[in-house]
């Protein structure tokens, strides 16, 4: 692959550990393993691929200020944006919550537009808009009766904080390099892995069998080389091109999955978000530099 490409491979390298991560990410979970531990055990999975990024360059993690408080900030909406995921899906209804948070890439793309001078050609143009529409649609249902609430501020906070850490992400590989980038983001999980442990609810009983903390680690060790892959992403690539990709791509293939396990066939909205997001990520796969 040309240098000039490099980042299509990444990003459709993320796609793929993304959207299997997706499909299976809530396994533990139905088998007794608390979501807020399977953050504790997704923080440590950080550590293996943080630690192979920062003997590539010699375990050189670059700590002027400047990348101190890239790498603090690209950490802390990250991880801090799950956190918050938590508590939102214990007060209000996930097939509202996602569609919002879903939309983060839109907050990437406006940022990237107007702060870093960002550009693409109309079928990268045609590409984004068609990867942001579909987006809430995945996740989208037409059930009513949910009043907006706290849940409703909260999802709004998580789809802020994570379009903010992908342009911070790519802010920051103007001057830093991907390795020190990912280094501080698992560094950031794992200082909020306590805050984790003690929103969990031990008075139900934790299943610490094979299916879950080990289970959640084989599953939440794709997240994490994905989150490295994306890095590297972002480093080779544009922002408003390489977020609405991913963002869109990985939910089309667990939607796919999900669907192929389950043998059933996609409703109206899922089928229509599938077309939409493989429509863009076409486009912008096939958008010059």
């Amino acid at each position: 692959m040309a240098a000039a490409r490099n980042w299509l491979g990444y990003a459709l390298l993320v796609t793929a550990a993304w959207g299997v991560w997706g499909a299976f990410t809530g396994v533990p979970s139905e088998h007794g393993f608390p979501d807020t531990l399977t953050y504790v055990v997704w923080a440590g999975t950080m550590i293996p691929p943080a630690a192979w990024a920062l003997r590539q360059v010699g375990w050189r993690l670059q700590h002027d200020r400047r990348s101190i408080g890239l790498g603090l900030a690209i950490g802390v909406l990250g991880a801090g944006g799950q956190l918050l995921l938590f508590r939102a899906v214990t007060l209000g209804p996930t097939y509202l919550i996602f569609p919002i948070v879903s939309l983060s890439p839109a907050v990437t793309i406006v940022l990237s537009f107007l702060l870093l001078r960002e550009r693409t050609g109309r079928l990268g143009v045609a590409g984004i808009v068609l990867a942001v529409l579909s987006l809430p649609l995945f996740d989208y249902s037409p059930e009513t009766g949910a009043p907006l609430g706290t849940w409703f501020f909260l999802a709004l906070g998580i789809m802020a904080a994570w379009g903010l850490q992908a342009y911070f992400i790519k802010l920051a590989n103007a001057s830093m390099d991907a390795q020190s980038i990912f280094a501080y983001m698992a560094l950031t999980a794992l200082l909020l892995a306590p805050v984790a442990w003690a929103l969990t609810d031990f008075s139900h009983p934790v299943n610490l069998g094979w299916s879950g903390p080990y289970l959640a680690a084989a599953i939440q060790m794709l997240n994490a080389v994905g989150a490295l892959l994306l890095v590297y992403a972002f480093r080779h690539g544009k922002a408003i091109v390489v977020s609405p990709l991913v963002n869109a791509g990985a939910p089309l293939l667990t939607t796919a999955i999900s669907l192929g396990l389950a043998g059933a066939l996609p409703g109206p909205y899922k089928l229509a978000a599938a077309v939409f997001a493989l429509l863009g990520a076409v486009l912008l796969s096939l958008q010059p530099e």
